[in-house]
């Protein structure tokens, strides 16, 4: 008898069984996972089923990246095509979904790049490091330009260097020490100003501190800067308009590549296709993964800027060549399959759903929850949601970690899934909304209301029913 043909109870009793013993997962306490034993079995749209028939309004795409929402079968029918076609060869040869992939992302940007395909965001962060030294060392020769300058509370990925990039404390803290070729500056966290300023008086002090970084580092020394649009992990922190563009110009001031994370921004989720062409600027290097494919299969890239890819031309004896590979990079199946979901982000114009869906949410957020002393504020752009937690907005203190917990566990009592910010002590009480661009109003106002009575409850939890 298969797995399938056991009946209900006895196949959530198996692999509950089969996965405590034998499965290691990420984030989670495993004691937590005993008590909390949820088996996901089906999804669709905005929903997603657990073993037991239980319906949630998934507010957070999984990881931030069902961008086109769950249950989209033609894209299981792409992967199955294509597998019976060619499932795979090395990317050291050329495969038709790879090329059109390529070509899609070309033209997503305006023309004028290349791309590296990887399996995941911390991997196409991870080639971004190795392309800018790489390209360092083909045009300043007479330099040692190894340095990546990151931001503070910035998250760029799972892997040493992208950890050591990343600015996050509680992610980074058992893997240390790093090596030190991350320097890290203020981020701007507009509402908790790591400098003690205030927008727009402030001048835009935490742009500003790149450059005398890259001074003090020596320009000869610093390769790059990494920055995402929109820090989306540290509690969805938007940049004031001029950021980004002063950021911009120090990179070129100091011939510095302008390395850009969109791995959570990218695919609609601002409300345009990616999140850095708010601000109107060209990066030389962008991460992107999770909404390339909607997570159906794992697919990532890194891009490249022409100029950056034209110092790896050359002959076999010059060596310039990227000297990097990746098993699975250009994997011919899950290529296809980015390609139909990329295809289907533009046939049903989903970034301009995000943009349309986000800011009925949004106002819908800032009225309802705003009346809550314990609301601080609202904060996003497009279907990328932060609302800011505190004992009282005067202070702005942190609302009480295990308060800020109560909200995210209510709200699941409830069908609806919701995230919360990982920036440790100084951001961890954000409650992060991330959801498919497929959202509708009516999962919007169910949204809404979850949470209004979510925070109602945290303030006396005796007047709201569970």
């Amino acid at each position: 008898m298969t797995l399938t043909n056991l009946p209900d109870p006895e196949i959530r009793a198996r692999v509950v069984k089969q996965d405590l013993a034998t499965v290691l997962h990420p984030l989670v306490q495993h004691r937590a996972l005993e008590q909390n034993q949820m088996v996901i079995t089906g999804a669709q749209g905005s929903t997603i089923t657990d073993h037991d028939g239980t319906s949630y309004l998934d507010a957070m795409a999984g990881l931030w990246c069902v961008n086109i929402g769950y249950g989209r079968t033609e894209l299981a029918q792409v992967a199955a095509e294509q597998m019976e076609r060619i499932a795979y060869y090395p990317h050291t040869a050329m495969n038709l979904p790879a090329a059109q992939l390529g070509e899609q992302l070309n033209n997503l940007m305006g023309g004028g790049y290349h791309s590296y395909f990887v399996n995941s965001g911390s991997e196409a962060n991870e080639a971004g490091f190795k392309v800018a030294r790489q390209y360092a060392k083909h045009e300043f020769p007479d330099d040692f330009r190894f340095k990546t300058i990151s931001r503070y509370y910035a998250y760029h990925g799972t892997t040493l260097a992208t950890l050591a990039a990343g600015g996050m404390g509680d992610r980074k803290g058992k893997f240390e020490p790093f090596a030190g070729e991350f320097v890290h500056v203020p981020a701007p966290t507009c509402y908790r100003c790591p400098l003690g300023l205030e927008y727009p008086t402030c001048g835009v002090a935490c742009a500003k501190a790149i450059e005398t970084t890259i001074l003090a580092e020596g320009p000869a020394s610093v390769a790059e800067v990494i920055v995402e649009p929109i820090m989306s992990g540290v509690g969805v922190a938007v940049p004031p308009d001029e950021y980004h563009p002063m950021v911009e110009a120090i990179c070129r001031k100091y011939d510095v590549l302008l390395h850009v994370d969109e791995v959570i921004n990218g695919f609609g989720r601002t409300g345009k296709m990616f999140g850095h062409q708010h601000y109107g600027i060209s990066p030389d290097i962008m991460a992107v993964a999770k909404g390339i494919v909607s997570a159906y299969v794992p697919i990532a890239a890194t891009m490249v800027k022409n100029k950056v890819f034209d110092s790896f031309l050359g002959e076999d004896a010059d060596a310039r060549q990227v000297m990097q590979v990746n098993t699975y990079g250009g994997h011919p199946v899950a290529a296809a399959v980015a390609v139909r979901n990329i295809e289907i982000l533009l046939e049903e114009n989903l970034p301009q759903r995000a943009t349309e869906m986000g800011n009925y949410l949004m106002q819908g957020l800032t009225d309802r929850l705003m009346r809550h002393a314990v609301c601080g504020q609202v904060r996003g752009k497009g279907l990328l949601v932060g609302i800011e937690l505190v004992t009282d907005r005067a202070s702005k203190t942190q609302l009480d970690s295990k308060l800020v917990g109560s909200v995210l566990s209510f709200c699941r009592k409830n069908g609806v899934i919701v995230g919360r910010s990982g920036g440790g002590a100084r951001h961890s009480n954000v409650i992060v909304l991330s959801p498919p661009l497929i959202i509708t109003r009516s999962e919007c106002d169910m949204l809404i209301d979850v949470l209004d009575r979510a925070l109602a409850f945290v303030v006396n939890p005796i007047s709201v029913a569970i």
